[in-house]
């Protein structure tokens, strides 16, 4: 078990972290938080060397992908950085890259209500407006559990806020700060649930996040 205790804030900056093997030649990770060694609650930095591939493997509890660089591809389609993807619990696919590519994976972390397929090219999709300056592109909610990418603009300051359920950060791109420290891109953030800070950026900054998906207790 790695990061498993869920009352714990976590912050892990990517770009730090040596590549470590997986079971798939040309397939490597970097563990951010892992229940067991190659099965249950995982979540990882993940890429895929130019022509690699994984063998066809289901996700019981669901899979969700963000492409950082490159381009994805299983037997569905093919999917650009940038690309926000969501596997539903008991789907499987046979996925590979034929260029390489960069993922945000998370693993075995759906409900098992949570039945949406989802595709949405970030790239392409109109932003929404957000509170202060900020803006906000809706990727998926279900029940408690709300998932978004949110450009801040250089200078903004967010009002002191707590975290009901708990929030997950992966910076994209820019720097984001509060007063614990300063996360650049890379950095994974996971912050318990009713913890409190109060963010600010000085450079534009996208962030993607997720809400209400922790335990409400320590595990």
């Amino acid at each position: 078990m790695f990061n498993m205790d869920f009352s714990q804030r976590v912050v892990i900056r990517s770009a730090e972290l040596d590549w470590v093997k997986s079971p798939a030649g040309g397939v490597l990770r970097k563990p951010l938080e892992r229940e067991e060694a190659e099965r249950g609650r995982a979540t990882s930095i993940v890429k895929y060397e130019p022509g690699a591939s994984f063998q066809t493997h289901q996700h019981p509890l669901g899979e969700e992908i963000f492409v950082l660089d490159g381009v994805f591809s299983d037997e569905h389609g093919d999917y650009p950085a940038g690309t926000y993807i969501r596997n539903p619990p008991g789907s499987s696919h046979a996925p590979f890259s034929e260029q390489g590519c960069t993922l945000f994976v998370k693993l075995h972390q759906f409900s098992d209500t949570d039945r949406n397929v989802v595709r949405i090219d970030t790239k392409n999709t109109p932003w929404l407006p957000g509170q202060g300056n900020l803006e906000v592109m809706p990727l998926h909610s279900h029940e408690t559990e709300h998932c978004a990418l949110v450009k801040w603009p250089a200078g903004e300051v967010f009002k002191p806020h707590r975290h009901f359920g708990g929030e997950e950060i992966l910076v994209l791109s820019g720097e984001f700060i509060d007063e614990n420290g300063r996360y650049p891109t890379g950095t994974w953030i996971r912050s318990p649930h009713l913890s409190m800070h109060t963010p600010f950026v000085e450079q534009e900054t996208i962030i993607y996040v997720k809400t209400g998906h922790l335990p409400l207790s320590p595990t």
